[in-house]
This record gives structure tokens, C-alpha cells and sequence, in this order.
């Protein structure tokens, strides 16, 4: 299994590159991962950063719901408010 990946090699030994590929960057992410909750545990202000995180989550869920769960008022209603608006001014 020393071929070059450009050198076509067995279906065989294309799956076996790639697997050891894929497994080398989970276990380089694990250890990124590892790392980062690492330097997180050691601060001192990890109460107050959690509780940041917590604020920032909450509002970013009250954006995407505000975004989504909006019902647009219905076509008929915002029509009739317009003429009913308009007899208004125009007295009639």
C-alpha cells in the first residue's frame, strides 16, 4: 500500500486510504476538541461564560423564531383596511 493515490490501485486499498484518511482527522478534531474544552475548564470566569453562552443561545432562538413563526397578515384583511382607510379620507 505504498502506491501514490494517483496511480489507480485495488478498490480494496482505495477503502483502506480512505478510511485511515478519515480516521487521522477524526482523531486531529478529537484533539483540537480536547484542547479547546481544556483551556475552557481552566478559567477562572467559567460560570460567568456559560451564562453568556446561555444569553446569546436564548437570543438567537427568539430571532429564528421571530423569523419563522410569523404568520403575514392575510391578503383580504390588509385590502379591506385600505378601503376602509381611503372612505375614510375620501368622506364616502
Amino acid at each position: 500500500m505504498t502506491q501514490e493515490a494517483g496511480h489507480g490501485g485495488g478498490s480494496v486499498e482505495q477503502a483502506v486510504l480512505l478510511a485511515a484518511g478519515l480516521a487521522d482527522l477524526a482523531v486531529s478534531a478529537l484533539g483540537s476538541a480536547v484542547g479547546s474544552v481544556r483551556g475552557l475548564l481552566s478559567r477562572s470566569d467559567t460560570a460567568e461564560l456559560a451564562a453568556d453562552a446561555q444569553r446569546d443561545l436564548t437570543a438567537r432562538g427568539r430571532l429564528a423564531v421571530d423569523r419563522y413563526a410569523v404568520v403575514p397578515p392575510a391578503h383580504l384583511e390588509v385590502l379591506a383596511q385600505s378601503v376602509l382607510a381611503r372612505r375614510g379620507v375620501d368622506g364616502g
